[in-house]
């Protein structure tokens, strides 16, 4: 067994730091503890993207996941798939004039983009972007839209927490900036606002 005490880390440094321990390991189990839920999670879902079983508990050193490494080969992930689409948005405005136009072309674009015969593989929101996927947004309908044809919708966790918006994400799932990262490493083509 190894460990990886995470605690004071913020985001994405847990998941950085514990995919760096795996990498190291043939097989066995990988022990982190966080500090916050959040890293919790994120540790979960890299655990569930790379196809690795794990368990999680609650105790007086913080939140603890338990990772169960497999061999590298079963580990290795397959290239992506050429030609993967991913918009990057990182306002809830669109363009650097006035307010009220970039709130009104952001939403004309998102309609647009949700109507396209094709549809983007992810949506990738950081900053005030993170403002689309919640209560209130006049985007919410068409993220929704896309995200119900397979879009996946991915949230800066950090940018929401900043702006004390993490409660109210109606669309996708909540993120780390290493995930984003991945995400446009990955791309084939990057569409960036």
């Amino acid at each position: 067994m190894k460990r990886v005490d995470a605690r004071g880390l913020t985001c994405p440094l847990p998941v950085i730091e514990a995919k760096k321990a795996l990498r190291k390991m043939d097989e066995g189990q990988l022990e982190v503890v966080v500090d916050n839920i959040i890293s919790l999670q994120n540790l979960e879902k890299m655990a569930e993207q790379t196809g690795l079983s794990y368990s999680t508990e609650t105790g007086d050193d913080g939140y603890v996941i338990r990772i169960f490494a497999k061999t590298k080969k079963s580990r290795s992930s397959p290239l992506p798939a050429l030609g993967k689409t991913v918009v990057v948005i990182s306002s809830e405005l669109m363009g650097g004039g006035d307010p009220d136009l970039g709130a009104i072309l952001m939403k004309a674009f998102l309609f647009a983009l949700s109507e396209q015969d094709q549809d983007p593989d992810k949506i990738l929101l950081y900053n005030s972007g993170v403002k689309l996927a919640v209560e209130g947004s006049d985007s919410l309908a068409d993220l929704q839209k896309m995200e119900k044809r397979g879009t996946e919708i991915l949230s800066c966790g950090v940018c929401l927490d900043f702006y004390q918006l993490t409660e109210k994400v109606k669309v996708g799932r909540i993120s780390n900036m290493y995930e984003l990262v991945q995400s446009q490493t990955d791309a084939g083509r990057i569409i960036r606002l």
